[in-house]
């Protein structure tokens, strides 16, 4: 007796002539328009090449496409189904979209990033794309890595996931009344270091995030620009410095900062509970209550003095389940001094008070989880 009828392979066609499978797209495209997308494109990319013409026409159907889902060449095919051609002008076959991207080069790539600026500069004034930012927003440095597959990728490489990919950094600007929104990306080779070329980068997106609005008109709002551990770099902190902005950026346990947090005394911790408990990977389990402090710090001492940069380490602290002990009594071995507790600082000029200090640095952590996923689908979830 067969369990189930049904044909082994279904294969399914969106081919009424009077139906559109992405019928979202109509307000999409026309908000691109009034924001002059095309006119950006027309004004900014100067490509030549074969198959470079008509780049307002190829843009705006590049953008609708990936709006609508698709990840690849062939997928843009899904804006010729059905009545999409009734509904849009302007739509080309998936191979004339694949002669078109391969022969941009570096170059044009930058004139794109230029476009994408000022496409969000002028959505963020037709719309209320980022409100509250000229009050506060906070700009978040992340890289991502995305595997590939086949040897013929250009830049594909190992790095630190160990997997073959290709590298991108990617900047979000976001404010506690918005979610994160895209204001600058940078695709680079898989085996690059996170840092690599991230003074640039932060520079690049800390203009357009202050463009869109972010500090307001009068520069007089705050912009914290916050990033992990791989990002505790001169060049990092000191562009947040030469662009007026705050920085609240974590720091890697190294021997100075293990000595800063070894001189903090032990009644200057403060006990704080988390509304949302965080998950410690380490001890595999869900913690919500923690200890945290503060200590002034100067990093970057390896440096000639007029670089090196003072201001607050803050550190958390959480309690380990099952702390490794010492028998001191019985030898003249020394205690372990982060036995009991394991330790997480970053490093801030920011003016907020160290409980909120500590609460602000730690929503970058959901920004990041919103990267690696590849998407911000859900407000109330990232913001």
């Amino acid at each position: 007796m067969r369990l189930s009828h049904a044909s082994p392979a279904v294969s399914a066609v969106f081919d009424d002539p009077n139906l559109v499978s992405c019928a979202g797209l109509a307000p999409v495209v026309a908000l691109a328009s009034r924001c002059g997308l095309a006119a950006l494109v027309g004004a900014k990319l100067t490509l030549k090449a074969k198959g470079g013409v008509n780049a307002r026409v190829k843009v705006s159907a590049l953008v609708a496409g990936m709006v609508a889902g698709a990840d690849s060449i062939d997928d843009m095919d899904l804006l010729r189904h059905g009545g999409m051609r009734r509904l849009f002008d302007g739509i080309r076959a998936p191979s004339t979209f694949g002669t078109f991207l391969r022969s941009f080069t570096f170059g044009h790539v930058r004139q794109l990033d230029s476009v994408a600026a000022s496409l969000l500069t002028q959505l963020a004034r037709t719309t209320p794309l980022l409100p509250g930012a000229d009050t506060l927003a906070s700009v978040d440095i992340d890289d991502t890595v995305r595997q590939t597959h086949g040897y013929a990728k250009q830049g594909v490489g190992f790095g630190y996931s160990g997997v073959k990919s290709l590298n991108a950094l990617l900047a979000t600007v976001s404010t506690p009344l918005a979610a994160p929104v895209i204001c600058g990306t940078r695709l680079r080779k898989g085996s690059t270091n996170s840092a690599r070329g991230a003074g640039r980068f932060v520079a690049d997106a800390l203009i357009t995030a202050k463009a869109a609005g972010a500090g307001g008109t009068d520069g007089q709002g705050v912009v914290l620009l916050r990033a992990d551990s791989a990002f505790f770099t001169y060049d990092t902190i000191a562009t947040a410095r030469r662009h007026d902005v705050r920085f609240s950026v974590t720091v890697r346990m190294n021997p100075a900062v293990l000595a800063a947090i070894g001189r903090i005394d032990e009644a200057a911790w403060t006990s704080i509970v988390y509304p949302d408990a965080v998950w410690d990977d380490e001890q595999q389990r869900w913690i919500s209550d923690a200890q945290v402090a503060e200590i002034e710090f100067t990093a970057f001492t390896s440096r000639r003095k007029a670089e090196h940069i003072t201001a607050r380490l803050v550190v958390r602290r959480v309690k380990r389940l099952n702390p490794r002990t010492t028998s001191s009594a019985s030898s003249n071995e020394q205690g372990e001094l982060f036995a009991s507790y394991r330790y997480h600082a970053f490093f801030t000029d920011s003016l907020l008070p160290l409980i909120d200090a500590d609460q602000t640095h730690r929503a970058h952590a959901i920004v990041e989880l919103c990267t690696a996923a590849g998407s911000c689908r859900e407000r109330s979830t990232c913001s």
